[in-house]
C-alpha cells in the first residue's frame, strides 16, 4: 500500500528587536508573567527567554499566540 508523503516548506523571515517588542507590550499589561505565559501555554522561563532573545528561531505559532495573549500585532509578515 502507497504512504502519503508529505512537502514541507519552512520559511524564516528576521524580526529584529522582538524580544524588546515583546517585553514592551507585556510591561503594558497588568497581569504578571506567570499569567501571561500560562494563557499562552508556555513556562515564565520560556516567555523570558523569548524576550531576551536567547533562542535562535521563534516559531511562528508561538508568536502568534503571544500576540494574542498580548493583544497586539508584531507586525512580523511572511512573503508568500
Amino acid at each position: 500500500m502507497p504512504v502519503d508523503v508529505q512537502i514541507e516548506r519552512v520559511l524564516r523571515v528576521d524580526a529584529p528587536g522582538i524580544g524588546a517588542k515583546i517585553k514592551n507590550a507585556r510591561e503594558r499589561d497588568p497581569r504578571s508573567v506567570d499569567e501571561l505565559a500560562k494563557a499562552a501555554g508556555m513556562t515564565r522561563a520560556n516567555w523570558y527567554r523569548i524576550e531576551r532573545e536567547e533562542n535562535d528561531v521563534l516559531p511562528e505559532p508561538t508568536l502568534r499566540k503571544i500576540e494574542e495573549v498580548l493583544g497586539v500585532d508584531f507586525g512580523v509578515k511572511f512573503d508568500d
